[in-house]
């Protein structure tokens, strides 16, 4: 074996074909495979996002609606019931936002609402951002507390 009888391994090589753009006599020369004028065959040609070769693009054939309010407060809800299994699973009074954190009911910087839906069975001491009036009702009527965090 020597230096003469090395080849590549089959398939590893791969013939780069007709240079582009380079005479007549290449076969390829002259339009350089671009056809003929139009902006495709321009230098320095990139289509734009959204082109639809000269027709009304769909971005801007479709209205424009409606408006997002910066002010708005997204509220992750909690209902009474979802309390109350936490409560009662965990044999616990007091449930905060670390409580609700822990149990993977809301995130870090998630605003809580706690909702009215479900029965309260137990006194509870509940720490949120929000309540709806029926669950305020609910957990006082049981002799627990809602206090408003801010």
């Amino acid at each position: 074996m020597d230096l003469s009888n090395l080849t590549p391994a089959a398939g590893s090589v791969k013939n780069k074909g007709k240079r582009i753009g380079r005479g007549q006599g290449s076969g390829k020369g002259s339009t350089a495979a671009r056809g003929h004028k139009g902006a495709k065959s321009r230098s320095g040609y990139s289509k734009k996002v959204g082109f639809e070769g000269g027709q009304m693009p769909l971005q801007r054939r479709v209205p424009k609606f409606g408006f997002t309010n910066i002010n708005r407060k997204e509220f992750k809800g909690i209902n009474l019931d979802t309390i109350q299994s936490i409560a009662s699973s965990n044999n616990i009074e007091l449930i905060d936002i670390d409580v609700l954190i822990n149990n993977g009911l809301a995130s870090r910087n998630s605003l809580v609402k706690i909702l009215g839906r479900g029965i309260l069975d137990s006194k509870v001491e509940i720490k949120a951002h929000a309540f709806s009036k029926s669950a305020k009702e609910a957990i006082e009527s049981k002799g627990g507390t809602a206090e408003i965090i801010e």
